[in-house]
């Protein structure tokens, strides 16, 4: 029988429809219907166990991702990279640490690789209950830390992407601190994600400890090299924010939501929702100075919520700024965010 994601399949869709009234309880049937389906057509079009065992570890890994993370949707995360191989006596491992609990204290829940080095310092400065861990099965076995042992907050992983896709999806900013390949890797796929707009804006902090030279050398690197040679466009640097202490990092992540507080598309249009009003008068200043990053025509302007934010009725009372954005400019778009959240 060939199956289809339409409602043709006869006998099969009326079979999926009884499991589901079986089980109960089912959110979202629609999408969940897709998905048992999306099974059945991988079992009758690959007979690689390799590629079924794929599909298999993956969803059950995303399951139980969106499972862990699911209470705590409405606390803010940020999510912490750096080097496994940081010994605790080096200062820029009290640094993370300190970051750790400032972090905590101002509210947010941090989310680390669960491994030793930084990941470990930031779990301790932050405490095991205000602490993620999403850690790797690797061939010498990267063990989670002892802050993280035994948490039901310490997810460990088997495929590096879905890892990739919690530290991300889950996070609402991002620090990075000095590491080897893999503090770089997610240096740079945080970066294209962010500034391909795969990944909604976010404040993404670079920490070295003071007088460090770490990632001002990137910078410069990026400045002498990627940008000299048109391979990125000026506004690209306005995605991140280099510093090199405590206060500044914290500092950085909090006055990103000092009155932006989400965003999502809607038919072309972009819907920032803001956590306070801001003035008419200001909303005519960005639309001059943000002209470059509209279409044709098009404006920014102060609106109601939505009918497609219908399924969001907690955030209905938040004001929105609705921009007609040529989705092309997300390193002025971060500027843009940085004027709307200026007093």
């Amino acid at each position: 029988m060939e199956l289809h994601f339409t409602r043709t399949n006869g006998p099969a869709d009326e079979a999926i429809d009884r499991l589901m009234e079986i089980v109960g309880d089912i959110h979202r049937p629609e999408i969940v219907r897709e998905m048992i389906l999306a099974a059945l057509k991988a079992g009758q079009e690959d007979d690689e166990r390799a590629d079924l065992k794929l599909m298999n570890t993956t969803l059950k890994e995303m399951r139980f991702t969106a499972k862990v993370f699911g209470p705590y949707r409405e606390v803010r995360k940020v999510t912490v990279f750096g080097s496994a191989r940081t010994a605790p006596a080096e200062p820029i491992y009290e640094t993370a640490k300190i970051f750790g609990k400032k972090l905590s204290q101002a509210g947010y829940m941090v989310i680390t690789g669960g491994g030793p080095g930084i990941m470990q310092a930031v779990n301790e400065g932050a405490g095991p209950e205000h602490s993620f861990g999403a850690n790797i099965r690797l061939p010498f076995e990267q063990k989670s830390n002892p802050v993280l042992e035994g948490n039901p907050r310490n997810i460990m992983y088997k495929y590096f992407f879905n890892r990739k896709v919690a530290f991300l999806k889950q996070a609402d900013a991002v620090a990075l601190f000095p590491g080897g390949f893999g503090t770089l890797d997610e240096a740079m796929e945080t970066l294209t994600l962010v500034q391909t707009g795969k990944r909604n804006p976010l404040p993404l902090v670079l920490v070295d400890a003071p007088g460090g030279t770490y990632w001002s050398r990137w910078v410069k690197f990026f400045e002498n090299e990627l940008l000299d040679q048109g391979y990125i466009s000026p506004g690209d640097l306005n995605l991140f924010q280099c510093v090199d202490s405590v206060e500044q990092a914290v500092s950085a992540i909090d006055r990103f939501y000092h009155r932006y507080h989400s965003l999502r598309y809607a038919g072309g249009k972009l819907i920032i929702r803001l956590t306070s009003e801001i003035d008419s008068r200001r909303i005519d200043e960005l639309s001059v100075k943000f002209h470059d990053v509209l279409t044709p025509n098009g404006r920014l302007r102060l609106s109601p919520p939505l009918a497609v934010e219908a399924d969001e009725p907690e955030i209905n009372h938040l004001p929105r700024l609705v921009v007609d954005f040529n989705r092309m400019d997300f390193g002025r778009l971060r500027e843009l965010i940085d004027a709307i959240n200026e007093p």
